[in-house]
This record gives structure tokens, sequence and C-alpha cells, in this order.
């Protein structure tokens, strides 16, 4: 049999959107960590792309960032980290230019402190146009899983411009949206459509007996979830209360951060509802046994620009743990034939009680099933196979 395509024994700079050690593992975290079993991965946190707030989560991150940008990279989890110090004020001329001096001068001696050599630059902002010079990288891929541009404190004028650039002069880009692919492929005839996934062998153990999360098995039945980010410029606050007083014997839970990325998130709304739980954050690893006392998953996100952009990670994830899927239309799940979608409090209880009479342990093992090709490593191969066409 044909070896399926991989990439191996390689160097990887990787310059992502968030740090390393976040709330939520995104998409860059998954693929990072499994190619560092077979190459050499540096990763860049986050530059500041968005404004930062005199508040407690922007103030504790500036902290944390000056004490790791005095140390240099860092291993951890099989690869290394570095926390580069640069001024996040991308709309301010003389920090551009500074920026463009620093961050080239840091990547450049981290690398050589690694011995990488024209490593293949893989970068999740358009920011990393600085490092062309610096790496003499051997192939530039633009990974674009959300429109940056339209979340709030971030310069979009100057974002796009460089995103053009990048997206141009990059020999493979990535787009996890129809809405992102349609926009790159204006710019570039390199664009790759691949949607978020899931670590599908772990979120399917939902399907095998074990603990339900405490403080979810605590609530009385049906449990209808989410799991991720609890962000107002993501998240359908009033559709979420129209859900909570239509079926007040239903329990909403809400499992993940409030105000990652937008620390001005009001869930006062929520939080006033007596059958609507703000459950706090998970490990990542913890998830499967908050799926595995579900009755079904909820992708409750508003319409809006940043929306529109879209592919949630959680899609594959709920339905890897065989539960069925409710969620508000999102462009992006127009052709997925497993998510029942409606645009408002009424047309979703409607759905949501049609799965919750219906489903069975036989249907929830067909939708673990159907998601197990929607997984990190198969999505590797497909990323290894268009590189290898190159």
């Amino acid at each position: 049999m044909t070896e399926r395509p991989r990439l191996r024994n390689r160097d990887i700079v990787c310059v992502g959107f968030a740090d390393w050690d976040t709330d939520l593992q995104t998409n860059q975290h998954h693929l990072m960590s499994r190619l560092a079993r077979e190459n050499r991965v540096l990763f860049v946190e986050s530059l500041g792309l968005r404004r930062p707030q005199l508040a407690g989560r922007d103030l504790k991150r500036i902290a944390e960032r000056l004490r790791n940008g005095l140390r240099g990279p860092r291993a951890t989890d099989g690869l290394h980290v570095l926390s580069p110090l640069v001024l996040p004020l991308h709309s301010n001329r003389a920090a551009r230019a500074f920026n463009r001096r620093l961050l080239p001068a840091l990547v450049r001696r981290a690398t050589r402190k690694l011995g990488m050599r024209r490593p293949i630059l893989w970068a999740y902002v358009p920011q990393a146009e600085v490092l062309l010079d610096a790496l003499d990288p051997e192939l530039v891929i633009y990974h674009c899983v959300d429109d940056i541009a339209a979340q709030p404190g971030i310069d979009g004028v100057t974002f796009a411009a460089a995103e053009e650039r990048f997206a141009r002069r990059a020999d493979l880009v990535l787009a996890s949206a129809p809405g992102l692919a349609e926009r790159l492929r204006k710019v570039s005839d390199k664009v790759m459509y691949a949607p978020n996934v899931a670590d599908t062998d772990m979120f399917a153990t939902a399907l095998r007996h074990g603990p339900v999360d405490p403080a979810l098995a605590a609530l009385p039945r049906p449990r209808i979830v989410f799991i991720g980010a609890v962000v107002s410029t993501k998240l359908d606050m009033e559709l979420l209360v129209g859900l909570a007083r239509a079926r007040r014997d239903w329990s909403f839970a809400l499992v993940g951060p409030v105000g990652p990325g937008d620390p001005r998130t009001d869930v006062s709304m929520l939080a006033a509802e007596p059958n609507l739980h703000l459950l706090g954050r998970r490990a990542y690893e913890q998830l499967p046994s908050v799926l595995r006392g579900a009755d079904a998953g909820l992708i409750p996100y508003a319409r809006n620009e940043l929306t529109n952009s879209i592919f949630p990670m959680k899609v594959y994830e709920y339905l890897a743990a065989g539960l069925a899927v409710v969620a508000t239309p999102l462009p992006s799940l127009s052709e997925i034939a497993e998510i029942d979608t409606a645009s408002d409090p009424e047309g979703i209880v409607e759905l949501l009680e049609e799965v919750l009479a219906h489903d069975s342990p036989q249907r929830r093992a067909e939708r673990s099933r159907g998601a197990a090709s929607h997984s990190w490593d198969r999505r590797l191969e497909e990323i290894a196979a268009a590189i290898e066409e190159l």
C-alpha cells in the first residue's frame, strides 16, 4: 500500500494568533502539536493584534509576555515557544516600523539557537510577512481560520492590506470557511479549503461508559450543551435567553471561559436565567466527559461579519461524541447534512424537541462514525499532499 503523505523531518516556524498556553485549544494548537511529533517546530506566540485594554485579563497577559519574552524560546509540549516582545499597536506607523526590525531579529536568533535553516513559515496572521527576508523560508503557508479584521479592537484596514500582500506571496493558502476561501481566491490561485476538524478519537470516547462532568451531571435533563468561548462577538445572547425562557424545564449549559479575545463580554443577562448555566472553563481532555452527559449540542452563534466566516471547531467534536447538533444558520454549515439549523428560539426549540424525541444509541454511533474521517491527522495528510504538489 502507498504510504499516506505526511510532513516529517522539517523545520517549521509557526506564527500564531494566540498564545500557546491559553484557555482554548484552537486549530494552531492541534496542528502544531501533531507536527512536532516528527518535525522541529518553533511556535511564535500572538503578536498582539488587538489593542490591549487596561483590564485584568490584558494586564495579566502583558505581565506574562514580559516575563516569557526575556527567556528566549522555551521547550514545552514537544516543541519550542517564543514570546516576542513587540508593540501591540499595529495601526501606529512608528510601532509597525519598530516591530519590523525587532521581530525578525528575535525569531532569527531563536531559529539559529535551535539549528533551524530555511524553515517552513506557517503563519496564521499576515504580519509574519516581516519574517520573509529574515528566515528565507523554503515554503510559505498562510493559514486563515478567522476573519480577524472583523474582530473588535483590530485595525481592519491595516490587517486587510497585510493579508492581501502575504496571501499573494504564500506558496499555499489554507482557509477554514467558505467565505474566507472565496475572499482569498481573489488574490491567490493556491487556496485550499480546509475546514476545522476534531480529535475524533478522543471525542468518540464520550460514547463509552464513564464519568460525567460533575457540574453537568447535577443539572436536570434534558441538557443542551455549548462548549467554547463565551463571548458577545460570537454568541447570540438574546437567542440564548429566549431558549431558556421557552423551555424552563430544560438545562442549557455553556462550558467555556468568558471573554477570551473580547474582555468586555457581559454575561449578566445569561446568569439571570435560572436554567441557563455558565459552567466555566474545562481542560480540553475533560470535554468528552462533558459531552457524555449532554442530550444535544448547540451552536448559538449570532449572525454578523465575524461569524459569517467561521467554521466552528465544535461541529465535529459534537458529532464525534455522537450528539445531535442544532445551530443557527451559519454559511459554513449549509452543506453539512448532520446539522439542523434555525434562526430563532422557536425554530431551535422545535428542532431540539425533534432530535430529543428520536435520538438513540444507534444514531449516536452513526454520527460518530461519520465524523471519524474529519480528524486532525487526516487534515495534515491532505495538507502534506498539497505541499507535495507544489
